[in-house]
């Protein structure tokens, strides 16, 4: 077997290189990671928020309802469904470029994974929390505000991590409705080069470099809003 790396220095045919072709996908793979993670952690906080209400039955199971909906459902017939379905229902939406029904499609189907996770992290926190929240005269909105959740997303930023990193090799799925990221150029660029492995080497190390960048950000961040000495200790019920 021999290596042609020179294969990434060569014309496309549009008067670009591989090279070129292959960064331009990698900018496309980011962005669209990037706006459903925005999108995701917007719904998934406000849905998981709404599941962990005291006296509001009807938000909890309207909370409820948006993660099982688009946890249970595939991702790839999700953004059919953006695709090929709602445009129908609703026609001005045939104006919307692909880029953004997958955007919707990707960050919906996050949200519902990091709403659980923000679920998870209210329900841990000592019930005392809340009390105390109560006691000095918040209102629930206020409790949470200044008092649960910034200490539940504390919590939760190890398995934020996680789904920030899945979210990223999850945009994969836009090459099914002709978005041109990573995923699209390799098997376009492998068809057209004949040389599958050099392609698909260097496009695996771009996903490992994003995954790995994701990663160190957002260790970067737990590190900076830990709070020393605070410990959820989980099922034994306690926290000091």
């Amino acid at each position: 077997m021999t290596w042609d790396w020179q294969v990434f220095l060569k014309d496309d045919g549009s008067g670009r290189t591989y090279l070129q072709w292959m960064f331009d996908a990698w900018g496309w793979t980011l962005a669209v990671a990037g706006a459903s993670w925005v999108i995701a952690m917007l719904m998934g906080c406000l849905i998981g928020t709404l599941r962990t209400l005291p006296n509001s039955p009807w938000l909890v199971r309207l909370g409820n309802a948006w993660v099982e909906l688009f946890r249970n459902v595939p991702l790839l017939i999700q953004i059919f469904i953006w695709y090929f379905v709602i445009p129908k229902i609703f026609p001005a939406m045939k104006e919307l470029p692909s880029f953004i029904l997958v955007i919707f499609a990707l960050g919906f189907f996050t949200s519902a994974r990091i709403a659980e996770q923000v679920r998870a992290g209210v329900q841990a926190l000592p019930r005392g929390q809340r009390y105390a929240g109560m006691a000095m005269g918040f209102t629930t909105a206020q409790t949470y505000r200044y008092v649960i959740l910034p200490m539940a997303f504390r919590i939760i930023i190890p398995p934020l991590t996680s789904e920030s990193m899945n979210l990223l090799k999850n945009s994969s799925v836009a090459f099914a409705v002709s978005i041109a990221e990573l995923t699209m150029f390799a098997m376009q660029a492998q068809e057209e080069t004949s040389r599958g492995i050099e392609i698909y080497l260097a496009v695996t190390a771009l996903y490992a470099i994003s995954a790995f960048a994701v990663n160190r950000v957002m260790a970067f961040v737990e590190k900076k809003v830990q709070i020393p000495g605070f410990v959820v200790a989980g099922s034994m019920g306690g926290g000091h």
